[in-house]
């Protein structure tokens, strides 16, 4: 088997990919997320969410139609990427920095996952090969804590986000949770995330979203809309 390496631009086999990652900068990031989805059932995981309604409803007040390109940054195992093949989308990225998350992915979609563009990628090393109408990332910017990785993803954003793409972000609120899947992450209300962003992007709407774990508990969201500058 064949796996889309983000951090080359290369296709690379299974075990090259493994001999690529080990001693990388990005190696316990991905043993982290790679344990996660190794040893957890997907809908036991507390960002699970059988229908991801928000997203779905985010795509919607925005008109986006079928014809669109979408990226899913840290679509992992999420059900996305099952919804929009059921809109009839049909130019489909699912990136993520753990590929046993994508592999859980695709073996839900069966035959259909072929119908998807799927990279492992570490965001804050990728360089983006294309551009996009639409970014998606529903939890993964609020893990960079750091401002060297901060600064990493918006540059690959800048890259890929079409002239007249939109990007819609999540990212736990400011009374949300302080930690998730044991690391700590940077909380946001809509003017710190469009801060957080810089001045490439602009901010049209923003809303709040409490999202209900499988073990019941309560998680505040934030969500932003940007467009280029």
């Amino acid at each position: 088997m064949f796996i889309w390496d983000g951090s080359t631009g290369r296709t690379i086999s299974d075990k090259m990919w493994i001999d690529n990652i080990i001693g990388g900068n990005a190696m316990s990031q991905r043993d982290h997320w790679g344990e996660v989805y190794e040893t957890k059932s997907p809908d036991a995981v507390s960002w699970y969410q059988p229908t991801p309604i928000p997203s779905l409803q985010a795509l919607d007040r925005l008109h986006i139609a079928p014809t669109a390109s979408v990226i899913d940054v840290g679509g992992g195992a999420s059900h996305l990427v099952d919804h929009l093949l059921a809109r009839g989308f049909s130019d489909i990225t699912v990136l993520d920095i753990a590929a046993p998350a994508l592999e859980i992915a695709k073996a839900r979609l069966g035959e259909a996952a072929a119908q998807v563009h799927w990279v492992v990628a570490d965001m804050t090393q990728w360089v983006p090969g294309r551009s996009f109408d639409v970014w998606h990332d529903r939890a993964v910017f609020h893990f960079l804590t750091e401002e060297g990785q901060r600064a990493a993803y918006r540059k690959a954003l800048e890259q890929a986000l079409a002239p007249a793409g939109v990007a819609i972000f999540a990212t736990f609120a400011l009374d949300g949770p302080e930690k998730c899947s044991g690391l700590a992450v940077r909380r946001y209300d809509a003017v710190g995330l469009a801060k957080a962003l810089g001045s490439a992007f602009a901010l049209v709407a923003d809303w709040r979203e409490v999202h209900v774990t499988p073990g019941g508990g309560h998680q505040a969201f934030t969500w932003g809309v940007f467009k280029r500058v």
